[in-house]
């Protein structure tokens, strides 16, 4: 099949089929006769002779840190949302963590002509400000602030003070922290940040061996959970960075009988699906992941769309949080 047999069919001229084809003017009547003719015969345009014709893949690369996350899933969710909408298909790249994949990722996308990239942003670096600045194709960050291309992202920062805020209320002084690699500015740095300062406002000094650090599994939470008991008995409560850690800090306190929170109180970050479910369960942060990634989406279209997009300033989000008010504290 092709244009001229599905016009043919379809009583209309081979420009009325290119043009409906192509999302341009058609009358109701002529619309309905070639949507009839196609649903009947299972035609399907040519990818390859679009591309050439339009200069455009319908190709969108999405380039993900991991793929055995709530949050990451939530965010890939509301960029499909938008882009699929629009006839776009989605190429993810998964790159375990491994901050100099995302910049291999990037170099692949641009090689393979895709109309956009989405990067859900872990470590920044000087290599990614670099390889951001080197692509010509329309670039949105998510989940890191980035000087280098168009983002959106979370208020960290923000988010960590309230919580350990409301973790103080509720008359817990000695806290220890949980983290991870402050290369990774949202979640290393500022989460840790704001923690530090709601201390500091609270007249609360954190020596550094009350501020731990690890990877972003549960084993994180569990190990640094069984030194935070030995080497600081009297602490009340830990903050985690994330759920998955705070998870793990659970686990170990259930099995070794500490009682949450009358003994000691936990709080993680993501109001992941386990959080609810866990026992007790998990007071969190809740970050508005799917509206990240709809949001990512629809700024992601308008600079395709925008013949210009690449002279345009970039524009950078902050999106809101709430705290989620559970058990464990």
């Amino acid at each position: 099949m092709n244009i001229r047999e599905i016009a043919k069919m379809a009583g209309v001229s081979p420009a009325a089929v290119s043009r409906y084809l192509n999302n341009g003017y058609i009358s109701r009547e002529k619309s309905d006769a070639i949507k009839k003719v196609i649903d009947e015969t299972g035609y399907m345009p040519s990818h390859q002779a679009q591309t050439l014709r339009t200069g455009k893949t319908k190709l969108i690369g999405v380039i993900i840190p991991r793929i055995n996350s709530d949050s990451i899933s939530s965010v890939v969710a509301g960029v499909s949302e938008v882009l699929t909408a629009e006839g776009y298909q989605l190429i993810l790249a998964n790159t375990d963590n491994d901050a100099d994949k995302e910049i291999d990722y990037l170099e692949t996308f641009k090689q393979t002509n895709v109309d956009g990239i989405i990067h859900l942003g872990t470590i920044k670096s000087a290599k990614h400000k670099k390889a951001f600045k080197a692509v010509t194709t329309p670039l949105v960050v998510l989940g890191q602030e980035s000087e280098s291309a168009s983002c959106i992202f979370h208020d960290d920062y923000g988010a960590s003070f309230s919580l350990t805020d409301y973790v103080l209320s509720k008359n817990h002084k000695h806290i220890a922290y949980i983290g991870v690699t402050e290369k990774d500015i949202a979640v290393g740095y500022m989460r840790k940040q704001g923690f530090l300062d709601a201390m500091e406002k609270a007249g609360l000094h954190v020596p550094k061996n009350m501020l731990y650090q690890g990877n972003f599994r549960m084993d994180n939470g569990y190990s640094n959970a069984e030194k935070i008991l030995k080497d600081h008995p009297d602490v009340d409560a830990i903050i985690c960075a994330t759920d998955t850690i705070a998870l793990g800090a659970i686990k170990y306190l259930n099995e070794h009988h500490i009682s949450i929170p009358d003994q000691v109180g936990v709080a993680g970050f993501g109001d992941s699906k386990t959080s609810s479910v866990l026992s007790p369960s998990l007071t969190t942060v809740h970050f508005y992941y799917k509206e990240c990634g709809i949001e990512g989406a629809k700024l992601l279209l308008e600079r395709i769309q925008n013949e210009n997009s690449s002279a345009r300033p970039s524009q950078a989000i902050k999106l809101d949080y709430r705290i989620i008010e559970n058990q464990s504290i």
